[in-house]
C-alpha cells in the first residue's frame, strides 16, 4: 500500500521535473527577450503559464500512472503507451531550450508539431486502456493546440535576423 503512494507521487511529479528546469534556465529569457517579441491579442498573460503548466503537469503524471498501474508496471504491454508518453514529455521538455534558450522559432514550432502528434498517438493508444487517464489529457492536449497556434503566429510575426544584420 505504502510503495503504491510512492509510485502515485513518483509519477505525478515527475513532468513537474523538466518544467521547472525548464523555466529555471530560461527564466532570465522571458524579460529580456520574450516580452519584445510580437504576439496575438489572445496571447495568454504571462501569469497564467505557471499555474497552468502545474494543472496540466499534475493531472499528465497521475494519468501516466494510471497506465503504468494498469498495465502491472513496466511491462511489454507498456512499452509502447508509455514508451509515447515518455517521448511526447521529452519533446515538451525541449519546447523551452528551443524556444527560449536559443531563440529558434522554427526548431521551437517544429518541435510542437511532433509533440501534437506523440500526444494524440499516446491519448489513442491510452483510451482502450483507461479511458480516466486518456480525459485527464484532454486539458493537455487543448493547451498544446493553443501553445501550437501561438509558437506558428509568433514564428511567422517575428522573422529570425541574420547574422550581421542590423534591425
Amino acid at each position: 500500500q505504502g510503495r503504491m503512494w510512492a509510485y502515485t507521487v513518483g509519477f505525478t511529479v515527475l513532468p513537474h521535473v523538466g518544467g521547472f528546469l525548464g523555466w529555471f534556465f530560461n527564466r532570465k529569457e522571458i524579460p529580456v527577450w520574450y516580452e519584445k517579441l510580437k504576439k496575438p491579442s489572445w496571447c495568454p498573460s504571462r501569469k497564467v503559464f505557471p499555474l497552468a503548466w502545474t494543472v496540466l503537469y499534475t493531472g499528465m503524471g497521475y494519468a501516466s500512472y494510471l497506465i503504468w498501474n494498469d498495465l502491472g508496471g513496466c511491462s511489454s504491454k507498456a512499452v509502447i503507451p508509455l514508451g509515447l508518453y515518455g517521448a511526447q514529455l521529452a519533446l515538451n521538455w525541449a519546447w523551452p531550450p528551443f524556444f527560449f534558450g536559443a531563440r529558434n522559432l522554427k526548431m521551437a514550432l517544429i518541435d510542437i508539431l511532433c509533440l501534437d502528434s506523440l500526444a494524440i498517438g499516446m491519448m489513442c493508444s491510452w483510451y482502450r486502456i483507461n479511458k480516466v487517464a486518456t480525459l485527464l489529457m484532454v486539458p493537455y492536449l487543448g493547451w498544446l493546440a493553443m501553445a501550437t497556434c501561438l509558437t506558428i503566429r509568433i514564428w511567422k510575426d517575428n522573422p529570425e535576423q541574420k547574422p550581421g544584420k542590423s534591425e
